[in-house]
């Protein structure tokens, strides 16, 4: 499975927070970190400001923040947000290919359970836990 390049940026701008709590970084500073042009930054950092995960200031001494605490921010949540549902494409949309329709759907249904198992494993890690290198327990499987 593939994450966006999105999600990958908005997950990049949340650690970047998470690790320099007592001040706000910068747009700038995150787009070198994350080797990401500060115009797509820019798109990925609105909406996590929108969705209530950054809080931001404008100005000359302007920059984002975490808008709450890492424990409180769920990892599953955010790629729920960002990458939203799983996407299903219809077997054979479009095409003259004839396709067994029944299978199509039962690989539909497996497709979804398979995505919702892999953002129920992401719920139970929370921005903290992914940045406490000393507790690994928080992050692994049980």
């Amino acid at each position: 499975m593939r994450i966006t390049k999105r999600t990958n940026i908005a997950m990049c701008v949340l650690m970047y927070c998470a690790a320099n709590p007592n001040r706000l970084v910068t747009k700038h500073e995150i787009a070198a970190e994350c080797n990401a042009s500060e115009n797509h930054l820019a798109q990925v950092i609105h909406k996590l400001a929108l969705l209530g995960f950054l809080e931001t200031q404008r100005g000359r001494s302007g920059g984002v923040r975490l808008a709450h605490k890492q424990e409180d921010i769920c990892i599953g949540e955010i790629f729920r947000a960002i990458e939203g549902p799983f996407p299903v494409e219809e077997c054979c949309a479009g095409t003259e290919i004839g396709c067994d329709h029944a299978a199509t759907e039962r690989l539909q249904d497996i497709l979804r359970e398979a995505a919702e198992a892999f953002y129920t494993r992401l719920d139970q890690v929370t921005l903290a836990a992914l940045m406490d290198a000393t507790d690994i327990s928080a992050i692994s499987p049980s």
